[in-house]
């Protein structure tokens, strides 16, 4: 499947662990070139040595911070002169229920999975628009289309990812630039460990025990859609465990 992929400059944010750093192992292999971002900045470096990537291939990146993710992308830009894909995949999902009101996590969710996408297209856009050419790619989940009580805060974070990539689809036509919303359903990750209420995540992390499926499935997914023709634009996948239910 490394046609289509193979010399690609991609910008993963979100790459030190889980969907991210199976999408950069993958991503690698069909020939990419990357740069990463995260937060972990210790991690983010072993992995880019690990992959074999210029050390200066790992940006240490708090998506809640703009001026971050526009250094991670203008990385890209001295590196190798050009961006042809930009990952936003960067999340968190302590679930609560509303009643609770657990404020800090709210705003934790939106800075980190609205926001950060927000600031990831503000970034790369301008370079795509010039180049006439590149691939938006936003990580929405299963969430984003159906609520779940407990959920309700993390589902409106990711249904929101869904309708800014829509709306961004509908505007970049005019310069060739692609946009992909990558929907996962449960997918082993440490999406999870961000849960703060012990009894929500007790529940989650058992029901993910039983149910998730790989990372590699995601970086399967993105592979693909990064991969079609220039003039095919998979605007959205949605996938899940064959045996998930919701």
């Amino acid at each position: 499947m490394n046609q289509g992929i193979e010399g690609k400059v991609v910008v993963i944010a979100g790459a030190s662990s889980g969907l991210g750093e199976a999408l950069a192992r993958r991503l690698v292999k069909d020939g990419a070139k990357l740069v990463l971002g995260a937060r972990r900045e210790d991690r983010l470096k072993k992995l880019a040595e690990e992959l074999g990537l210029p050390a200066d291939a790992a940006v240490k990146t708090d998506v809640t911070h703009p001026d971050q993710v526009q250094a991670l992308v203008d990385q890209a830009i001295r590196l190798y002169g050009r961006i042809d894909v930009m990952v936003n995949n960067a999340g968190l999902m302590p679930h609560s229920l509303l009643g609770l009101a657990k404020i800090d996590d709210w705003n934790a969710m939106i800075d980190v999975n609205l926001k950060g996408v927000l600031y990831g297209i503000a970034a790369a856009l301008p370079y795509m628009q010039a180049q006439k050419s590149g691939h938006i790619i936003n990580t929405s989940s299963v969430a984003g289309h159906k609520v779940r009580p407990g959920s309700a805060v993390y589902a409106a974070t990711k249904s929101a990812v869904r309708v800014i990539s829509e709306g961004l689809r509908q505007e970049v036509k005019p310069y060739n630039i692609r946009t992909t919303i990558i929907s996962p359903g449960a997918v082993h990750s440490e999406l999870v460990d961000s849960i703060t209420e012990a009894d929500v995540a007790a529940n989650i992390k058992q029901f993910y025990d039983q149910t998730a499926i790989s990372a590699d499935s995601f970086a399967n997914v993105v592979a693909f859609a990064i991969s079609q023709p220039e003039d095919v634009d998979i605007n959205e996948i949605l996938f899940r465990p064959t045996q998930q239910e919701l």
